[in-house]
């Protein structure tokens, strides 16, 4: 349908406004809502945070009585469902409002169209599609999340410019700069899971947790009460990791994940806030894809900071949404260690194809965001 200059401008500050829950709303989307009547803005808001209440809900709130016979404008359609807060699609009929413009429907199996019904039974105009794509892009995880019950996933990647990610002898601090890496602290922050293998944790015992002091901007937003850290996902397929590891020491949520039973013993010393999960071993290491099925009951979007042989597992077994990769001005040398380690491909038929879809300077680094794209593989 044709959208008029005014309804773009609304969905626009919808879009902008569901950005600011970018960091706090997990694992529920990112939603904005504006109200306008008579050409004004009367009210809008957006969800802050899990449990509390949804944009259309601040927006009526601040619009009050202004909000009959006004527009909303949603960047996801309103929930039609009751769980920690009541429907929103019942909130904007109660409210009086005669249209709603949607840029995206809700794939959540509980909503898929019924807040949209609901409006247009209770007489509401409902138009859908403004800005759509903009809107999806606020919340992948999210929309991955409920139509494959699998999170997003992202690898995150830092190399010099001849592809090597540490020296022979496995020095590599710091082969990106300090802007790249504060930039790295803001991906963990989008993040409901970080993911590792145990390699990493014996090679350099991170504690693999965000540094509020490391947010920059981000700060001005968010106070550091309000920051949620990921949950910490090491892959110890062998039952591997030390108590003396540096993450046991941060009281955020860890989950151990193996393929064999951790003793009792060492289960009885684990923090409170560790978990142990098993699943199923393949070629010995624990299940990627039943990794992924498991921790889509819950998670949005994933990010993998791990050596080369899991960072390449992801990307050989189809598991990769986007890969992040921050490129160092260094050369580091042919004996340097390799970025991935995949399979001795023969063919570039079976390479796996990327399509650059963001190159940006981040300090004197430069950051490249790829995708995965099949279509682009030489047949």
């Amino acid at each position: 349908m044709p959208w008029t200059v005014i309804d773009t401008q609304m969905m626009s500050r919808a879009i902008q406004l569901a950005q600011k829950g970018f960091y706090t709303t997990r694992p529920n989307p990112s939603v904005g809502c504006v109200i306008l009547k008579d050409e004004q803005i009367v009210g809008e808001g957006y969800h802050q945070r899990a449990g509390g209440p949804h944009a259309e809900v601040h927006a009526l709130a601040m619009a009050g009585d202004k909000a009959r016979g006004a527009t909303a404008y949603v960047t996801l359609e309103p929930c039609s469902h009751y769980g920690r807060t009541p429907p929103c699609a019942l909130a904007l009929i109660e409210a009086g409002i005669a249209r709603v413009v949607v840029a995206v429907g809700d794939p959540n199996p509980q909503v898929a169209g019924r807040g949209i019904q609901l409006l247009r039974d209770a007489g509401i105009e409902v138009a859908v599609g403004l800005l759509s794509e903009q809107a999806r892009a606020l919340n992948l995880g999210f929309m991955k999340r409920m139509s494959s019950h699998r999170p997003w996933v992202t690898v995150k990647l830092a190399a010099s410019l001849d592809g090597k990610t540490a020296l022979a002898n496995g020095e590599s601090k710091w082969i990106t700069g300090p802007a790249a890496r504060r930039d790295v602290q803001r991906l963990r922050l989008r993040a409901c899971a970080l993911i590792t293998g145990i390699e990493t944790i014996l090679a350099d015992d991170p504690a693999l947790n965000v540094r509020y002091q490391e947010l920059g901007s981000i700060k001005a937003g968010l106070t550091e009460a309000q920051l949620l850290q990921p949950l910490r996902v090491i892959l110890d397929s062998r039952a591997r990791l030390p108590l003396s590891a540096a993450c046991l020491a941060i009281a955020s949520p860890i989950l151990l994940v193996s393929t064999v039973a951790y003793p009792a013993a060492f289960q009885a010393q684990l923090p409170s806030h560790v978990s142990c999960l098993q699943l199923p071993a393949v070629a010995g290491r624990v299940s990627l894809p039943e990794l992924l099925s498991y921790l889509g009951q819950s998670c949005n979007q994933l990010l993998v900071e791990a050596g080369a042989t899991l960072a390449g597992a992801f990307l050989a077994e189809g598991l990769v949404d986007e890969l992040v990769l921050y490129q160092g001005m260094k050369i580091l040398g042919g004996h340097g260690r390799n970025l991935l380690q995949l399979p001795d491909y023969q063919t570039m038929a079976e390479i796996p194809a990327l399509t650059l879809v963001d190159e940006r300077k981040i300090g004197p680094d430069t950051r490249l965001t790829l995708v995965p794209n099949p279509s682009l593989s030489n047949k």
